[in-house]
């Protein structure tokens, strides 16, 4: 109940600070805002404020701002009105539209700011899918533990997942730090039979310990192991003052910039395999969401906080990027059709903006029916 109740404030705060944006730059610029909601219809409440409706919706997930004259067809016969949306010039629209995004994009930097801030800026680990160059800052190498054979020396040794490894010891070596699986891999290669100790941190709930394993000899791998699937990631370090004051928007540019990157390489892999498994894999909706806050909430410990935040700076973020794409629907789709009308002097024609709205919003719910789909499969594999 308590990850229910944290699902839907994270996704309703996330929206109604990108209403918000809406909000009070549409109240600024003097276009008369009808309603602006928490939640969605069905109406529990409501309260008009000057010419607002301040209401409470049935729908928990988010919220809504209705300004008058959104559409030209709204005014359509009436006295052009300065307090209507559509007879404000382009620039102001276009302040309007973007507010939410630019909302969305300052909480997703406010938070990474403020995370980094507190851990000394540096980052939490970023799991590598591939080898990747980050922008800002700099990058150290970690390893993590990603599956554990059962009944192996790793799961005996109690190894957990998510566990970085960030040190071994041979014997009685001096210790030495790890920076890639294949560095690791090579060491538990080369020691059959003898004691490697492992210096681990547990990236989900900050748990240190440190541990012994001996690794066995595989027959069908023809190397020794000790159990464990591995995963390399990296730390990102600001180190320099103007890193450290920029460290919010380096992060959080940093992020998309490797999380777009990725799943642009993982649509090429589904084009030349002729299957979308390897992106559905990597993408999630309402119900996905859901089972990382879960998961939070029950492994976390004491940095429950800490991941909640994380999870939240990710997702305010790509709202935000999400919100400005080109789309139909979306904030970036109604954006070009005021550029079309800031470069041609004239609105589009209305039915066509109709249309190409209206099939821009059968296919968002279709993506969304299908990758909720894709969620609920995952639950049960």
């Amino acid at each position: 109940m308590f990850s229910f109740i944290l699902f839907f404030l994270i996704l309703g705060l996330l929206v109604l600070i990108h209403e918000f944006g809406h909000f009070i730059v549409a109240k600024k610029s003097g276009v008369r805002v009808e309603e602006f909601g928490f939640g969605f219809p069905p109406r529990l409440w409501g309260k008009k404020v000057g010419d607002t409706i301040y209401s409470v919706n049935a729908i928990p997930l988010g919220g809504f701002v209705k300004l008058y004259g959104e559409e030209y067809e709204e005014v359509a016969g009436q006295k052009k009105n300065s307090s209507s949306f559509v007879y404000k010039k382009p620039w102001v629209k276009t302040l309007i539209i973007l507010a939410g995004v630019i909302m969305n994009a300052v909480l997703g930097v406010s938070i990474y700011y403020s995370l980094l801030t507190l851990n000394h800026f540096q980052s939490d680990p970023l799991p590598l899918l591939k080898p990747y160059h980050f922008r800002f800052g700099t990058q150290e190498g970690r390893v993590i533990a990603t599956n554990i054979t059962s009944n192996s020396p790793a799961a005996k040794a109690g190894i957990q997942v998510e566990d970085i490894v960030q040190k071994f010891q041979i014997g009685s070596a001096p210790w030495k730090q790890i920076t890639s699986s294949s560095e690791l891999i090579n060491i538990i290669k080369s020691s059959p039979g003898v004691v490697v100790s492992l210096d681990l941190e547990n990236v989900r709930n900050g748990k240190k310990n440190i541990i012994s394993v001996v690794p066995i000899y595989n027959a069908e791998l023809k190397r020794a192991i000790i159990g464990v699937n591995l995963l390399d990631t990296v730390v990102l370090k600001y180190e320099t003052p103007k890193q450290k004051l920029l460290s919010g928007f380096m992060h959080s540019y940093n992020v998309l910039s490797y999380n777009y990157s990725t799943i642009g390489e993982l649509f090429k892999v589904a084009v030349k395999s002729k299957s979308f498994e390897p992106v559905s894999q990597t993408v999630s909706g309402p119900i996905g969401i859901f089972s990382i806050v879960d998961q939070i909430v029950k492994t976390s410990g004491e940095k429950m906080i800490k991941n909640i935040l994380n999870i939240m700076a990710i997702l305010s973020l790509s709202l935000a990027a999400m919100n400005v794409l080109p789309l139909p629907a979306l904030d970036g789709g109604r954006l070009v059709f005021i550029i079309y009308e800031w470069i041609t002097g004239r609105p589009i024609h209305k039915k066509i903006e109709q249309y190409i709205n209206l099939g821009g919003f059968v296919l968002l719910i279709g993506l969304g029916i299908l990758v909720s789909i894709n969620d609920v499969m995952r639950l049960f594999r």
